[in-house]
C-alpha cells in the first residue's frame, strides 16, 4: 500500500524531503563548492597557484554549473529527479575523489568542472521538489531548512578539512577523498528516500488541507505563464547574489590568512562560524517572505550582504571582521531560499523545475564571473578591498531592484 512508508513517520513525508534534500545540498553544493575557500590556501601553496588561477579554478567549476543548467529540466522530465539527484551526485562525488590524485593546475580544473556539471543536476530537481511537495505557504520555509545544508556543510568542512589536511603528507588530497566519499554516500541515500511526488505515496502536498485554494498569500491559478520580463528581473537578482556571494566564499579565507595574518586554522574556525549563522538564514528568512513578501525578505537580505561586504572591504580592523562573518552568515542561504518559493509561486507546481533552472543561469553567470573577477582585482591591487567593495555596490542595486519586484499574488498572467 502506497501509505505503509508514510505510516512509520510522525509527520508528513514531505518533511522527509526536505531532510533528505538538506543532505543532498551539503553535498552537491556545500561540500563540492564551498569546502574550496577552506582548501585554497593548501592547494595554492603547494602547487604555487595565483590569485588568478586560484579564482580560474572557482570558475571553471560554475562553468560546468551553468552546463548542467542548460540540460537540468528536461532531464528530470526525462528520468525524474529521483533518479537525477543521484546519478548527479555520484558524479560530483567522483570527480571530487579524482581531484585527490590530480598533479597539476589543469587536471583540477578539468574535474572541477564535472564537479559543477553534477552539481546543478543535483540542486535544481531538489529545490524543485519543494513546489510538488508543500502548498504555497510552506515553500519558504521548506526552502530555507534545505538550503541550510549548505551551512552545515560550513561547519562541516571548516572543523575538519584543517584536520584533514595535517593528518598526513597528502594535505588537501585527503579532504578532497573524503568529501567525495560522503557526497558519493548522499546520493545513494538520496535514491533510497527521495520521491517525484506526493501522489506516489498516495499523499497531498504538505499544509494543502490547510490552505484555501487560490486564497494563500502567495497563490495563483494553476495554470499560468510567467512573463519574460519578470524572469529576466528575478534573474538579474540571483545572478547579484551569485556574483557576490561566491566572490565573498572564495577569498574570504585566503584574505584572512594573507591579509589579517591569521593561521590557516584560524580562518578556518571563523570560517566554521560562518556555517553555524548560516543555518538560521535559510529558515528564517523563508518564514519572513512566507509571513510577510517574498520581495520585502529580499530587500532585508540584500542589506544585510551589503553590510557584510563593506565591513570586510574598508578594512576596519578585527572587529569589523568579525561582524562582517556574522552578518555574511545570518543571510547567506536567504536568497536561494526565497528564489525557489518565487518559482513555484510565480509558475506553479508543474513548471517550477523550469522557472528555477531559467533564474538559474543567471545566478551561474554572476558566480562564473564573480570569483574570476574578484582575482584579478586581488592579483592587480595586492589586496581583496576592491573586490569587497565591488560586491558591496552590487548588493545595493539588488536592494533596490527587489524594492519592485511584484509581489506573486500581483503578477498578470500571460
Amino acid at each position: 500500500m502506497p501509505t505503509t512508508r508514510t505510516a512509520r513517520i510522525p509527520f508528513h513525508y514531505g518533511w522527509m524531503i526536505v531532510i533528505v534534500g538538506s543532505l543532498g545540498i551539503f553535498a552537491c553544493i556545500g561540500l563540492a563548492r564551498f569546502a574550496l575557500g577552506m582548501l585554497l590556501p593548501s592547494m595554492g601553496a603547494e602547487l604555487k597557484l595565483s590569485y588568478s588561477q586560484m579564482g580560474t579554478i572557482s570558475t571553471t567549476n560554475f562553468i560546468g554549473y551553468l552546463a548542467g543548467i542548460l540540460v537540468a529540466a528536461s532531464l528530470v522530465r526525462r528520468i525524474g529527479a529521483r533518479v537525477l539527484t543521484t546519478l548527479a551526485l555520484l558524479l560530483s562525488g567522483g570527480s571530487m575523489i579524482a581531484i585527490g590524485f590530480t598533479q597539476n593546475f589543469y587536471g583540477i580544473t578539468g574535474l572541477y568542472i564535472l564537479t559543477g556539471f553534477g552539481t546543478a543536476l543535483a540542486n535544481i530537481p531538489i529545490m524543485g521538489l519543494l513546489s510538488a511537495w508543500f502548498a504555497s505557504h510552506l515553500r519558504g520555509k521548506a526552502a530555507g531548512f534545505v538550503v541550510s545544508g549548505n551551512g552545515a556543510a560550513i561547519v562541516f568542512a571548516g572543523l575538519s578539512v584543517p584536520w584533514l589536511n595535517g593528518l598526513s603528507p597528502w594535505s588537501w588530497r585527503l579532504s578532497w577523498l573524503v568529501l567525495g566519499v560522503i557526497v558519493c554516500l548522499i546520493g545513494c541515500l538520496s535514491l533510497l528516500v527521495l520521491r517525484n511526488r506526493p501522489q506516489e505515496l498516495g499523499l497531498e502536498p504538505a499544509g494543502a488541507l490547510t490552505q484555501t485554494t487560490g486564497q494563500g498569500p502567495h497563490q495563483l491559478s494553476a495554470k499560468r505563464s510567467v512573463p519574460l520580463k519578470l524572469i529576466v528581473h528575478c534573474g538579474v537578482l540571483y545572478a547579484i547574489f551569485g556574483f557576490t556571494f561566491v566572490s565573498y566564499a572564495t577569498f574570504i579565507v585566503t584574505a584572512m590568512v594573507r591579509q589579517y595574518g591569521l593561521s590557516q586554522e584560524v580562518a578556518g574556525s571563523f570560517w566554521s562560524w560562518v556555517g553555524f549563522f548560516s543555518l538560521f538564514s535559510g529558515p528564517l528568512f523563508g518564514m519572513l517572505a512566507d509571513r510577510f513578501s517574498r520581495p520585502l525578505a529580499l530587500m532585508a537580505a540584500f542589506s544585510v550582504q551589503t553590510l557584510a561586504y563593506v565591513l570586510v572591504g574598508l578594512n576596519l580592523g578585527s572587529f569589523a571582521l568579525y561582524l562582517s562573518i556574522f552578518c555574511f552568515g545570518i543571510v547567506a542561504w536567504a536568497v536561494p531560499s526565497i528564489m525557489a518559493a518565487l518559482s513555484g509561486d510565480y509558475a506553479g507546481a508543474d513548471k517550477a523545475v523550469s522557472m528555477f533552472s531559467a533564474i538559474t543561469l543567471f545566478f551561474a553567470g554572476g558566480q562564473v564571473a564573480g570569483p574570476y573577477m574578484a582575482g584579478r582585482i586581488a592579483e592587480q591591487t595586492g589586496s581583496f578591498s576592491g573586490s569587497f567593495l565591488l560586491a558591496a555596490s552590487l548588493t545595493g542595486i539588488g536592494l533596490l531592484l527587489a524594492l519592485v519586484l511584484p509581489k506573486p499574488g500581483g503578477v498578470r498572467q500571460g
